[in-house]
C-alpha cells in the first residue's frame, strides 16, 4: 500500500480513536459531571467544604433513582464523542502542517507549536459543538421535573430554537473560546511530558506503556485544570435556562460572581471536577493512545482476509 493511500485511514483512525475515547470517558464520569454542573450554576449557597456530598444527598432525596445522575447522558455522549473525534483529527493535521514547515529543524515541534496546534483545534471544535453543550448544561443543571426542563436532546433542540433562535445555540461560546487555553495548556504539557518520559528510557528499551499514559495525562490535566477552571463557571452560568434574566454578558457574570461570591465563587465545583476529570482523562488518553495502535492492525488484518 502506498503512502498516499494511507492518508485517509490515518484521518479515520484519529477520528475513531477520539470517538471511542469520548464515549468511554463520558460513561465513566457522567454522574460527577452532573454534580459539577449543578455546583457551578448554584447562585444561592456559598462555596464550602462538603458541598458535593450535600448535593448528592439532595439529589437522592428529591429526585430518587440513579437515573437522576445520568440525566443528560445522551447530549454528553454525543458532545464528547464528536468533540474528541473532531479535536484529534484537527490536532493531528495541524501538527503535521507545522511539522512540514520544520523540516529544516528535523521536524521537532516545540512546546509553543503544540500550544498553537491544540489551541487552534480547540477553537474549531468549540465552534462546531457549542450547541450540544448548551443543551447538555441545561439538562444536567436541573431535574427532569423542573418546569420547562428538556426531556431529550431533540426536545431541547426544538425548545431552544423556538425560544431563543439560532443565537441561543451559541450561548457561552465566548468563554468557551477562552477556555480553549485549557486544552492548549493540557496538550502542550502532555506532549512535552511524553517527550521527556521517552528520553528517560534507554535507547530502544521500550515504548510508553499504559501506566505512563495514565501518569502523564493526569499531571497535564491537573496543571491545565487548576489554571483555567473559572471559565467553566462563567460558561455554565451563561448557558442556564434563566441566563437572559440574570446576566447580560460574560463580563457581567464575572462581575456578579466576584461581587456576591468572591474568588471562591469562580472555583465552585472544582473538587468534583478534579475528581471527575482524572478518571475521565485517564480513560480518554489511554483509549485514544491504545486505539491508535490497535486500529491499524485491525485494518491490516481485515484487508488481508
Amino acid at each position: 500500500m502506498s503512502n498516499d493511500n494511507r492518508q485517509l485511514p490515518r484521518a479515520l483512525i484519529e477520528a475513531f480513536a477520539g470517538f471511542l475515547a469520548g464515549i468511554a470517558s463520558t460513561l465513566v464520569a457522567h454522574p460527577l459531571d452532573v454534580i459539577k454542573t449543578r455546583l457551578q450554576v448554584d447562585r444561592e449557597s456559598p462555596s464550602q467544604f462538603g458541598g458535593s456530598l450535600r448535593l448528592v444527598r439532595r439529589i437522592i432525596r428529591n429526585e430518587g433513582t440513579i437515573n437522576a445522575f445520568y440525566r443528560g447522558l445522551t447530549p454528553n455522549l454525543v458532545g464528547n464523542s464528536l468533540s474528541w473525534a473532531l479535536y484529534f483529527v484537527w490536532y493531528d493535521r495541524i501538527k503535521h502542517g507545522i511539522q512540514s514547515c520544520r523540516e529544516s529543524e528535523n521536524g521537532r515541534l516545540s512546546y509553543y507549536d503544540f500550544f498553537i496546534a491544540s489551541g487552534t483545534a480547540g477553537m474549531l471544535t468549540a465552534v462546531a459543538t457549542n450547541p450540544i453543550w448548551v443543551i447538555k448544561t441545561r439538562m444536567l443543571s436541573t431535574s427532569s421535573s423542573h418546569p420547562g426542563a428538556y426531556k431529550s436532546i431533540l426536545d431541547g433542540t426544538q425548545q431552544l430554537y423556538r425560544s431563543e433562535g439560532l443565537l441561543g445555540f451559541y450561548r457561552g461560546l465566548v468563554p468557551s473560546l477562552f477556555g480553549v487555553s485549557h486544552g492548549a495548556l493540557q496538550f502542550m504539557a502532555y506532549e512535552e511530558l511524553k517527550i521527556y518520559r521517552g528520553h528517560s528510557f534507554a535507547r530502544g528499551q521500550k515504548d510508553l506503556g499504559a501506566a505512563d499514559f495514565l501518569l502523564l495525562s493526569g499531571l497535564a490535566k491537573m496543571f491545565a485544570g487548576s489554571a483555567t477552571y473559572p471559565y467553566q463557571v462563567v460558561r455554565a452560568r451563561l448557558q442556564m435556562y434563566d441566563a437572559d434574566s440574570t446576566y447580560t454578558s460574560a463580563r457581567d457574570v464575572v462581575a456578579q460572581v466576584w461581587r456576591k461570591e468572591g474568588l471562591a465563587g469562580f472555583y465552585k465545583g472544582l473538587g468534583p471536577n478534579l475528581f471527575r476529570v482524572m478518571p475521565s482523562t485517564w480513560v480518554t488518553f489511554l483509549v485514544y493512545e491504545k486505539s491508535k495502535v490497535l486500529l491499524p492492525h485491525m485494518l491490516d488484518q481485515t484487508s488481508q482476509t
